[in-house]
């Protein structure tokens, strides 16, 4: 994750926003929706766990979407751009440009559909019955989609060991927080099984299942122990691509 994304231990970024609703405006449970039916029609589903036959799933979306390319999306943001909008603004902007690199939409076409929903926000939306698709997403909103594999080689740590946090390459999306970068930490769990995160993060490592461990840090060797509270402890589940056996 890279920094916007992650902001453990900065100081000084303003007011905390406790609002605690899910959903703050209707169009937003929207947003959440379009989401969810492209996770549902994801032609990477043919390879999930609940065997889903996309081969015979009737859409025009042939393409794999996940919440690792939701993630990169918003990571793709420039950061003062970033910190502007609102959670699910980010997830309209993300799904927009997807659409539009992948040749579903014009810019163009965009850009004047939503000034005529602007102009018209009671007008109609197209509305095309679709019955065997409903039925696709229903049972993926009931299955999902796990990231579990059967592990091909044995983990190369154990509970007790000290490894090293890697400093890879920085790559367009991560799942490693920059704070741990370069720290050590110990392991304190080893997860049964591997996990696949679906898409390729290419230098940074993530590739095909990988095991997943629980690291524990002490927050003094991450931020100094003039700016952590005494005796505590942070928990991290990090990649197996992440870690290097301590020197």
């Amino acid at each position: 994750m890279k920094l916007q994304h992650y902001l453990g231990g900065l100081e000084n970024l303003g007011p905390v926003n406790l609002e605690t609703k899910v959903f703050v405006s209707e169009w937003e449970k929207r947003i959440f929706g379009i989401h969810t039916v492209m996770m549902a029609e994801s032609v990477h589903l043919d390879k999930a766990l609940p065997k889903y036959p996309m081969d015979k799933v009737p859409t025009a979306f042939k393409e794999t979407w996940t919440w690792a390319h939701l993630r990169t999306g918003a990571e793709g943001m420039q950061p003062l751009e970033y910190f502007k909008y609102r959670y699910y603004e980010k997830w309209l902007m993300g799904i927009s440009q997807f659409f539009v690199d992948r040749g579903y939409v014009a810019a163009e076409e965009l850009e004047k559909l939503t000034e005529h929903y602007r102009q018209q926000p009671d007008a109609p939306l197209p509305d095309q019955a679709n019955p065997a698709l409903k039925e696709q997403i229903n049972r993926y909103l009931k299955l999902g989609d796990s990231g579990l594999r059967a592990p091909t080689v044995p983990p190369r740590f154990k509970v007790g060991d000290v490894v090293h946090v890697g400093d890879p390459e920085a790559a367009e999306h991560s799942r490693l927080p920059g704070f741990l970068r370069n720290k050590r930490g110990v392991v304190t769990e080893v997860y049964p099984g591997a996990f696949e995160y679906f898409v390729s993060t290419g230098p940074d490592g993530l590739e095909g299942p990988q095991h997943v461990y629980c690291v524990s840090f002490h927050a003094a060797d991450i931020w100094g122990a003039e700016k952590s509270e005494p005796n505590t402890v942070i928990y991290a589940d990090l990649f197996d691509a992440y870690l290097k056996t301590a020197q």
